[in-house]
């Protein structure tokens, strides 16, 4: 248990110090995580409006930080250039991201033209279960995708590295909430870049 939460803290740590400088995008995680807070309570509830809520809102504004705010080029606090964290990143790096955010748009295009989804699913009739029908499909793909990086690293990095990616995936809501809490208040400063103080060189904790 020790080594698993030793793991976790580590992947943390690396995703918080690497890709995570920009104020904007720190913002735009907090909303993503009270957002996905909500949507796990409405998985019990309702699992399509949880999905749409979770892809709608949370997964929007979670990557619109990391594409559009998140500075690219040479980052000074760790070392590393872009290139680098690119390859080494855990779970889904920006490319990958392409591939899974240009699925979630296809889906419900693809489910417009073809309401049965090629006989899979029954007919909807009505917008109300189309929009429903969506929100399942996007809750699949988000169980897909989650359990295809899990599988992918145990083969890549070990059995260890894929559980510990998928317990902080799931948890990454709560901790994100807590993290960047402080994050809009900094960014009505004028801060839009972490000055990472607490990041100690690279690899180090401070």
């Amino acid at each position: 248990m020790n080594t698993f939460l030793q793991a976790l803290a580590v992947q943390r740590w690396d995703d918080h110090r690497y890709y995570h400088h920009s104020r904007i995008n720190q913002t735009l995680h907090l909303v993503s995580a009270l957002s996905f807070i909500v949507a796990y309570g409405l998985l019990f509830v309702d699992p399509a409006l949880a999905a749409l809520l979770a892809w709608g809102v949370s997964m929007t504004t979670r990557q619109a930080g990391h594409f559009f705010f998140e500075p690219q080029g040479y980052d000074h606090v760790n070392q590393a250039t872009h290139q680098h964290k690119e390859a080494i990143k855990v779970g889904y790096n920006l490319r990958r991201k392409v591939v899974l955010m240009a699925a979630w748009a296809l889906l419900p295009l693809l489910l417009w033209f073809d309401r049965g989804l090629f006989g899979l699913i029954a007919p909807s009739t009505d917008l109300a279960g189309y929009v429903h029908d969506v929100g399942l499909l996007w809750l699949a793909l988000g169980v897909g995708g989650l359990l295809f990086r899990t599988v992918h690293l145990f083969f890549l990095q070990g059995v260890l590295a894929g559980l510990v990616w998928m317990s902080k995936i799931l948890t990454d809501p709560f901790h994100d909430a807590w993290l960047y809490r402080g994050a809009p208040l900094a960014l009505l400063r004028g801060e839009l870049i972490d000055p990472m103080e607490h990041v100690d060189g690279p690899g180090h904790r401070a």
